[in-house]
């Protein structure tokens, strides 16, 4: 704390007596569709000043006067390069052209920023969905999130599975943004398709839990998500059509160059091929989701966006079964550019989850449901101050509101419940600066404030003893203040780039949860059961210290980066042994709580231009959770532990129209229980278990092939064949291991392993209409 309040100090001195300086600033945006530019760089020639976008494209360079040779350049567009003089303040937007739109001969190679060696991210990855567009996937759907499992660091939770998990954290662990809103289940059809259309989205960042402070609410990482804006130029539609699922988009200007809007929709259509058969053809089996967003421009100085996301599945045979959820949410934003230095970002935003499960026979009806509805309000500030220090401060508050569980029931031997809605209100308020302090060493350090205070609602919260028995019940006023967490997060990183293509990074890093996912699953499931924090449930805090090495070869186009960090986490939760999670008012008493820690080593090597692309990924790490309750106490495994994980992408370019690509994936099984034991009890078998998590599933390997067919490409039309193959070998990797006792002979266990998939052959057909 001393340091980060010395470090503020030392800025603000600096500035004091700072001589003045001009300042040059504006946007940098695609010249095709008007998009603004993340991380484009803009500076001298001779590298002497020089900074980056922000999210929103916007720049701010101050520098003497005098006269200037500039560079803007971004990865994959044709770089520009012009002469200024710099005698005033001075406004200027510019435009980059896509090279894969220019002439058919340009090679796209990479610039020689070295922005990766340069700057203090840690831990931090980036994609966009041109990086995924060749890849092959399941079932022929270009994934972001599946593609984020390939990267050191990230695990996939399961075959086919959109949760993940990443530094040893859960699955509940992640942060999840969309236009800044909180996705709360990211994945259709129990996970195997992500929420998010890869059509509709312009870029992705996963930080691995080393995010400057503007971020918070989850211990293992966030995944900042961002949508596309709309080309302000010209109107555009785009689509493909797949064996079970198809997606459409549709593109244009409000007015042009000051307005434009964007609608994504998709469907798969499995259902409609079961209708066609006898004994399926009352099966319900479908998800849709639906992307929009439309933006402004008001002079020269404001520029209003408007987005919003809905998604549902739907998944049933008849009336027997059933099961839907989804999400809803929206964002307003306002840009505000205050001065050249000063930029503003204010939000409101919704968002919104449910699920629905019932069974209804002859005997037997029941209907359970949840929900959660948040409305958040975010004022962001960056500060430009000068090419040495670039301060960012906001404040935000969220007003969460959940409803646990609801069983509702016609059948007399089945008792209703309704669990009361669990009200918050969380705060946080944050700074941030990034600093150069010499032209090696650069540092990011700041501050983040949080505070969860639980809401009365009207009906009592109780308290257990360390057994899980009830102990006493207090009933507190609607709205009423019942208990404040107050926690204060602080985040420092360094890079000293001791060569002009290498460095050394190092972070600190404190993160505070207040939300808290139940589940049995080893991934994500709807059902899964979702608190805050409570009168007897804690904020979760991770501490992680993180260690890096980075360099580039060959003016960029390869990299190799080495990470290794060590997590300590307190307050971590699990299950009493035969626990009853599905709408249970004593659920908390349920739970159990203790310390956590991982660690691990992260290694991945890219070749990021050429005709040859791809990546090599590997992964070393141990993750483990001690809870006096559970193995006597001692240091167990946690269910997402795994020791290996590697990964490897290759795109090769064949020609202009043909393009192949494949990937390998292997990693070790995870963390399971598996009995020890049986007993008979009136005729019926029983199976024992004693250490928790203390056997492992086989390993997990898979080899997925592809090939992208680019059958035309002229001024107004494109359109392509993707064809791949989803495991070629046909590896029969375990979803499942049950357990059963021989059919012959009694005396005998058997285990029975579940495959979900063998070979998953797919094609799509992709269009545009330019």
């Amino acid at each position: 704390m001393k340091f980060l309040l010395s470090c503020f100090l030392i800025l603000f001195i600096s500035v004091a007596f700072t001589q003045q300086k001009f300042t040059l600033s504006g946007k940098v945006k695609d010249s095709k569709n008007g998009e603004e530019l993340i991380g484009a760089s803009i500076g001298t020639a001779d590298n002497q000043f020089k900074t980056v976008t922000n999210e929103y494209g916007f720049y701010s360079l101050t520098l003497p006067e005098g006269k200037y040779v500039f560079v803007v350049s971004y990865f994959g567009y044709e770089e520009l390069r012009f002469d200024i003089k710099v005698i005033a303040d001075i406004s200027k937007d510019f435009e980059l052209s896509d090279l894969s739109s220019l002439l058919d001969d340009v090679v796209i190679r990479s610039t020689k920023t070295n922005e990766n060696i340069k700057n203090t991210e840690i831990g931090v990855e980036r994609l966009s969905p041109k990086d995924v567009e060749r890849l092959p996937v399941i079932f022929g759907e270009k994934d972001i999130v599946k593609i984020i499992q390939l990267l050191p660091g990230v695990k996939s939770a399961g075959e086919g599975g959109a949760g993940f998990y990443v530094r040893g954290g859960a699955a509940d662990q992640n942060l999840i943004l969309l236009d800044e809103a909180i996705v709360y289940n990211a994945s259709h059809l129990m996970g195997f398709f992500s929420t998010f259309n890869s059509d509709a989205i312009k870029d992705v960042t996963l930080y691995k839990g080393n995010q400057p402070a503007n971020y918070g609410g989850r211990l293992a990482s966030v995944m900042d998500i961002k949508m596309k804006d709309g080309n302000n130029k010209r109107f555009n539609v785009e689509g493909g059509i797949g064996l079970i699922s198809s997606r459409l988009s549709v593109e244009g200007p409000i007015v042009k160059e000051k307005g434009s809007f964007f609608v994504s929709g998709r469907r798969t259509y499995a259902d409609l091929f079961l209708k066609a058969t006898k004994d399926f053809k009352k099966t319900k089996l479908y998800f849709y989701d639906l992307n929009l967003k439309a933006n402004y421009t008001i002079g020269k100085k404001d520029r209003l966006f408007l987005s919003g996301y809905f998604g549902r599945d739907v998944l049933g045979l008849d009336k027997l079964f059933g099961i839907n959820w989804g999400n809803a949410t929206g964002t307003l934003r306002w840009n505000h550019i205050i001065n050249n230095k000063l930029f503003s970002n204010t939000s409101i935003i919704y968002s919104a989850y449910d699920y629905s499960f019932n069974i209804s026979t002859e005997d037997i009806s029941f209907k359970i449901l949840s929900k959660i509805n948040d409305v958040n309000l975010k004022q962001d500030f960056q500060w430009f101050i000068n090419n040495n220090h670039k301060l960012r401060f906001g404040v935000n508050g969220i007003y969460h509101q959940v409803l646990p569980g609801q069983l509702e029931t016609e059948s007399d031997f089945i008792q209703a419940k309704k669990l009361p809605k669990a009200p918050s209100l969380e705060l946080a308020g944050y700074v941030t600066n990034d600093h150069q302090i010499t032209k090696k060493l650069n540092a990011t350090y700041g501050l983040r404030f949080t505070t969860l205070s639980v809401l009365g609602n009207g009906s009592p919260f109780h308290s257990y003893d360390p057994a899980g028995n009830l102990v006493s019940s207090t009933t507190y006023n609607k709205g009423a203040f019942t208990k404040t967490y107050f926690n204060i997060e602080p985040r420092l990183a360094l890079s000293f780039a001791y060569a002009e293509t290498a460095s050394f990074k190092a972070a600190y890093s404190r993160n505070v949860q207040n939300v808290h996912t139940l589940s049995n699953s080893t991934s994500s499931n709807p059902t899964d059961v979702v608190l805050f924090s409570s009168m007897n449930i804690r904020p979760e805090i991770a501490d992680q210290v993180s260690l890096g090495w980075f360099k580039n070869f060959k003016e960029g186009m390869y990299e190799l980066n080495v990470e290794t960090y060590y997590k300590s986490m307190q307050h971590q939760i699990d299950y009493r042994n035969g626990a009853d999670v599905s709408s249970n008012e004593f659920l908390e008493g349920e739970l159990l709580y203790g310390i956590g820690r991982a660690y691990g080593l992260e290694l991945i090597v890219k070749k990021k231009a050429g005709k040859f692309t791809g990546w090599i990924s590997y992964t070393l790490s141990k993750t483990e959770r001690k809870i006096n309750q559970i193995n006597d106490g001692n240091w167990y495994n946690a269910k997402q532990d795994r020791t290996h994980d590697i990964s490897v992408v290759a795109v090769y370019e064949i020609n202009k129209k043909l393009a192949i690509s494949g990937l390998f994936v292997f990693y070790t099984g995870s963390a399971v229980t598996f009995p020890t034991g049986k007993y008979t009890i009136n005729g019926e078998t029983h199976f024992s278990y004693t250490n928790r998590n203390a056997d492992r599933m086989p390993n997990y390997h898979r080899l997925d092939l592809g090939l992208t067919w680019y059958t035309k490409n002229t001024e107004k039309f494109e359109s392509s064949w993707n064809f791949s193959i989803y495991n070629v070998y046909g590896r029969q990797n375990a979803y499942t291991i049950s357990f059963r006792e021989n059919e012959d002979n009694p005396n005998i266990t058997e285990s029975v392993r579940t495959a979900l998939f063998r070979f998953v052959p797919s094609v799509t057909y992709n269009f545009k209409f330019k």
